[in-house]
């Protein structure tokens, strides 16, 4: 993983607080958003970057996690919904070059295509690797 980007991360829960540790001890700038605060302790105590506590979907959330600044933003919350809105509002709004959202509904991935959304569902990822494992030998 390059360091020196400046991430922002929507979710702190499981996915998004892994993912704020290792990229914050990769030696990136790491923003991450949650409304509930309790959500930051999962973050290690190595975890040099900051948290903001808010609803990420309102737009002073975002510029107080200055996100005109991101070089990437991943929005990890289990909410199909607001990472799409937080995505594009990052995107169209504030000019982030590369957005990143979790798709818990793998359905929905398209249309966070015709936004130019990268996309992860942990579905699809899940399905795809259970698909391989299947079609391997039994290494027994």
């Amino acid at each position: 993983m390059a360091g020196d980007r400046f991430v922002v991360i929507v979710g702190c829960g499981r996915l998004g607080s892994i993912l704020a540790n290792r990229l914050s001890l990769s030696g990136n700038y790491v923003v991450m958003i949650d409304n509930d605060e309790a959500a930051f302790s999962k973050l290690l105590p190595e975890y040099s970057g900051f948290t903001v506590q808010g609803d990420a979907t309102e737009l002073d959330v975002l510029r107080q996690a200055h996100v005109e600044r991101a070089d990437l933003l991943i929005a990890a919350t289990r909410e199909d919904n607001v990472n799409l809105m937080v995505a594009q509002v990052a995107r169209v709004e504030f000019g982030v070059r590369r957005v990143i959202a979790r798709v818990n509904e793998p359905m929905r991935e398209d249309v966070y295509r015709i936004l130019s959304i990268e996309t992860v569902s942990p579905t699809s990822v899940a399905v795809d690797l259970f698909l391989r494992l299947a079609e391997e030998e039994d290494p027994r």
